[in-house]
């Protein structure tokens, strides 16, 4: 096989760890420098491709890469963008050949969740008909754990283990002041259809009577009156209530508690606020003094306190694609497969896309107690080995921060007429 270059691009929401992914690309790429030769990144995303933005991390140090494992964000810009269907819009498709052509690029590496392994899968059949064959290798990552096949998805053991302790800490809190102020404190956590992190949450209960008392998960249909019971009889017995609730928070017909009436780029229904919602129902029925946070993009920033089994998976999975790249692979995902559970064990092996693209994974229904409200035992002991170990991270002696990376892009040049994306 000729040598060629490759793409890799990040893709929709970035994770605490999405750069170990980049980095175990990138550093395995350049020992495969007989079958690859040049790995350009997509900026921001996929529209790099299609506007011809592509940066040559050829000009980036090994040090720098190297620091890609332990920086947050996503080093080479993410975006929301889906391409649309290839048959009513093949111009895209037809763009995404000419860029790879004019860069000698037959490697693409799609960082991504499910969309963007649709993507993926789409590249690599739109490229045979075209007639210039592109080896598509989906990179997965999403916090919300949701892609099938994979044990679990990088980025999500870290926004696991942010949870957990952010609903241990503040439940500690509210404990502590709950006789004469807050009694009841709802964390919403990200999750549109599948309660992985909202899960997470449960960890953090050791003991009965401890927080979370209450999670509400997008797999179980959301009662009023239920819940309303649950909150009440918790304040009762235990002095206080904490709550975690996911995003997608749902009624039995369907309707999300936090519908904020908009779409979002890849069509999703744009949630505004299951906390504040659900703090105005104590409110009203109950008349109990409430707090309410929101994560949000904190949860999937912390690199601070980043999960070390998930940033060795997310280095794993960078650094599989690469080598089922040259080994000839195409239209697949390197998937982590669990072994056991004591001693934690894992390997990587291939997903075919076409079963990887557009296939979400929820919470199996043994994980979630009879009751709806909490995690069962068979899901402690999936969650728990992938929020262990703490992640390697230098900081700076004299202000106390993290030494985190901030590339300075170097674009290739254009040799396409101009395209908006």
């Amino acid at each position: 096989m000729s040598k060629q270059n490759a793409f890799y691009a990040q893709s929709g929401g970035v994770t605490s760890v999405i750069n170990a992914s980049a980095c175990g690309v990138i550093e395995t790429a350049r020992k495969h420098s007989d079958k690859i030769g040049t790995v350009y990144a997509g900026q921001n995303g996929i529209i790099g491709a299609l506007v011809e933005e592509l940066i040559d991390t050829n000009a980036i140090s090994e040090q720098d890469v190297a620091a890609l494992r332990h920086t947050p964000g996503g080093a080479f810009g993410s975006c929301r963008y889906k391409l649309k269907d290839m048959e009513t819009h093949r111009e895209q498709y037809e763009r995404l050949i000419e860029v790879f052509k004019a860069h000698d690029i037959g490697y693409f590496f799609y960082n991504g969740g499910n969309d963007s392994a649709d993507t993926c899968l789409k590249v690599s059949q739109i490229s045979e008909k075209l007639g210039y064959p592109i080896q598509a290798i989906h990179v997965p990552k999403t916090v919300d754990n949701d892609l099938p096949i994979t044990d679990t998805c990088p980025g999500f053991g870290s926004v696991a283990k942010y949870i957990a302790l952010s609903t241990m800490e503040a439940g500690l809190d509210i404990q502590s002041m709950c006789e004469t102020s807050t009694k009841v404190f709802i964390l919403e956590v990200m999750g549109r259809h599948a309660g992985w992190i909202a899960a997470a949450g449960g960890l953090a209960q050791q003991a009965e009577g401890q927080p979370p008392h209450i999670i509400i998960f997008p797999e179980i249909a959301f009662d009023r009156e239920a819940f309303m019971k649950k909150v009440d009889q918790s304040v009762k017995d235990n002095g206080y209530c904490v709550i975690v609730v996911s995003e997608g928070a749902h009624y039995e017909d369907g309707t999300f508690l936090a519908d904020a009436g908009t779409k979002d780029a890849f069509g999703h229904t744009q949630l505004g606020g299951v906390a504040p919602t659900l703090a105005n129902m104590v409110r009203e029925e109950l008349g109990y003094k409430y707090h309410w946070a929101v994560a949000d993009y904190l949860q999937r920033a912390a690199r601070h306190i980043s999960s070390k089994t998930d940033v060795e998976q997310a280095y794993a999975v960078g650094q599989a694609a690469v080598e089922m790249a040259v080994a000839g692979k195409n239209a697949v995902m390197p998937a982590i497969i669990r072994k056991s559970n004591t001693p934690f064990k894992w390997v990587i092996e291939e997903a075919p896309l076409d079963q990887v693209a557009n296939v979400e994974k929820f919470m199996p229904r043994d994980f979630i107690s009879e009751d709806g409200f909490s995690i069962t035992e068979a899901c402690r002991e999936y969650l728990e080995p992938l929020i262990r170990g703490e992640a390697e991270l230098p900081y700076d002696e004299k202000t106390g921060l993290p030494t985190y990376v901030r590339l300075t892009h170097q674009l290739a040049e254009k040799k396409l007429p101009e395209f908006k994306a």
